[in-house]
Order: C-alpha cells, then sequence, then structure tokens
C-alpha cells in the first residue's frame, strides 16, 4: 500500500479507441498510488504528450494511427529513457511482441486480461520489473534463438569487444529468459531481490539496452546464453 508521503505513479494512457481509453481511465483513476496524467490517441499525440507531461509509466496500445505504438514506444524512450512503457494489444501476433520489446517495451498484455492486472502491471513496471508471462517469454526466446541458430552472430564494431558479463549475471539472465520474476530468481539462486534489481540493472548497463527481455534476446543472439539450458 502506498504510505502518505509516497509520490503517485504518473501514468499516460494511449490508445485510439475512446471507449476503451476512457474506460482504463476511469478504472486506473480508482487505484491508490496511480495518478493518469493524460491521454493520447495515435503515436503522434502520444509522443507530444509524453514530452509535456514527462509520465513515469506510459501505457500504449500497439496498433494505432499515425505511427503505431512500436514507433511511439521507441521515439517516448529516446526522449525519456527513463520511462516504462507497458504495451497493450487485442492480437497474440507474435511479431507485434518482438518488435515492441525491440523498441523498448518494458512490459506487454492482451488487452482481455482483468483490469487489475493493468494496474498491477503498472506498479511492477514502476517498481523495476518486466512484465511479460514466461509462456511469451519462452515463445519470444525460443523463436529468437531459432533465428539467430540460422546466422552468424554479428561481430561487433571494429575496435570494440563484447560487454563481459560476469557468470552470476549469465545467470540471471537465463532466468529472465524464461520469463523469471526477481522474486523467482531471488529464490532459485539463494540470493535478495535487491541483489537481483542490482545486477539486472548492472546487465542494462553494460549492453546498454532499455528492457530485461532486450537484454535477454541480444545474449541469445551474440550466443552469450541458452535460454533452453
Amino acid at each position: 500500500m502506498q504510505g502518505p508521503f509516497t509520490t503517485p505513479i504518473r501514468v499516460l494512457i494511449v490508445d485510439d479507441h475512446a471507449l476503451y481509453r476512457r474506460g482504463l481511465l476511469t478504472i486506473l483513476e480508482t487505484e491508490e498510488g496511480i495518478d493518469v496524467v493524460g491521454e493520447a490517441a495515435d503515436g503522434v499525440e502520444a509522443v507530444a504528450q509524453a514530452e509535456r507531461l514527462v509520465p513515469d509509466v506510459v501505457v500504449m496500445d500497439v496498433s494505432m494511427p499515425k505511427g503505431g505504438g512500436v514507433e511511439a514506444c521507441r521515439a517516448v524512450r529516446d526522449r525519456l529513457p527513463w520511462a516504462r512503457i507497458l504495451m497493450l494489444t487485442s492480437s497474440e501476433d507474435e511479431s507485434h511482441l518482438f518488435d515492441a520489446i525491440r523498441a523498448g517495451a518494458n512490459g506487454y498484455l492482451l488487452k482481455n486480461v482483468p483490469p487489475e492486472e493493468v494496474a498491477a502491471g503498472i506498479r511492477g513496471l514502476h517498481g523495476g520489473q518486466s512484465l511479460l508471462s514466461p509462456l511469451m517469454a519462452s515463445k519470444l526466446l525460443t523463436e529468437f534463438a531459432s533465428l539467430s541458430a540460422l546466422q552468424a552472430p554479428p561481430a561487433p564494431a571494429v575496435g570494440l569487444e563484447l560487454p563481459r558479463l560476469t557468470d552470476r549475471e549469465l545467470d540471471i539472465l537465463r532466468l529472465v529468459a524464461r520469463g523469471r520474476l526477481n522474486r523467482q530468481i531471488a529464490e532459485e539462486l539463494f540470493i535478495s531481490e535487491n541483489t537481483v534489481r542490482n545486477h539486472i540493472r548492472n546487465i542494462l548497463d553494460k549492453l546498454q539496452m532499455h528492457s530485461r527481455m532486450e537484454a535477454a534476446m541480444y545474449a541469445v543472439r551474440q550466443r552469450l546464453i541458452d535460454p533452453g539450458e
């Protein structure tokens, strides 16, 4: 529960369907500790509103006019690198999932989930978690590993070396690739959740990535980890 002096999570809702957007806004406004600071109806408006309102979390539809959610996600990430982005979709198309993660999305939910899951997802993202079910994470990494197996890993630019991750960081990346949450990683490796968060922060800094799953995909592509191990 939010304490009396806790700053509310500033949320921007982006969806081209006014009815869905209004319904989500109505639900989130009843949630303690969440402050919906604005709305947008397309990708271009999303970027403009994000720059103006500086939200902590952007809840954004994948399929929208004027650029679309993936393009808007990438643009918001460039302008507000600290903001967390939760993508929503009514489709189970895996290509959308892949594109959203590569664009820097921190979470991905289907629109048919209960509204309280969206609120929980916003809180989780704001707290440093990623939001991707183990099944979706497994499908994503399996598909990505299959594609990577067909080609050699890209060579680093001339004069650059691949970032060096510690054995512990690689262990954590493998578990991230399987869709594990911080709590589950901590239990499996017998370390604290705070230690897991610190390791993930170091991993993202070393790889210069925006999200856990983006880092895991990079590691698979570079043959640093095998998600099936």
